[in-house]
């Protein structure tokens, strides 16, 4: 007698945004939105719920993010910065303060999608909403190498 485990079955892109309508998001296709280089044109489909949403597409049987889900700002979906001591929303054409209440959806927003989508959850993001951007404004010129000291002339 032999016993065997059941092969784990990987399910397909159209299954797993099914499993994402079952569970209470609204999957939209965007009209005129293509990924190079993904088979079948690699539509773009945007995932969202409430004020909330993410953009994702299918490339080589693995699903993809545009970038971490936020909150709709119009037609357009705000990335969550960090500025050291208030964080925000922020999109190409503007910003605005993150208030505790869209903190709180965009945390449960991710953690649904992960299940929807069968992706592991991490504990350290399972502890919280992450940012896409840390923007700390007392940290002048970190990125630019070592500063000139006051005592170099």
């Amino acid at each position: 007698m032999f016993f065997r485990r059941e092969r784990p079955k990987n399910p397909t892109f159209t299954e797993r945004l099914d499993n994402l309508r079952k569970a209470g998001f609204t999957v939209t296709a965007r009209a005129g939105t293509a990924r190079a280089g993904a088979p079948q044109a690699g539509a773009v489909v945007r995932v969202s719920r409430e004020n909330c949403a993410v953009d994702l597409w299918e490339e080589g049987g693995t699903v993809h993010r545009e970038d971490r889900a936020g909150i709709l700002m119009g037609a357009e979906i705000g990335a969550l910065v960090d500025g050291g001591y208030q964080k925000f929303f922020r999109t190409p054409s503007g910003k605005k303060p993150a208030l505790a209440d869209e903190l709180k959806a965009l945390h449960a927003f991710e953690e649904d999608l992960k299940e929807g989508l069968g992706e592991q959850s991490l504990y350290n993001e399972s502890l919280g909403t992450v940012s896409t951007f840390y923007l700390y404004d007392r940290v002048q010129d970190r990125d630019r190498g070592v500063p000139k000291r006051i005592w170099e002339s």
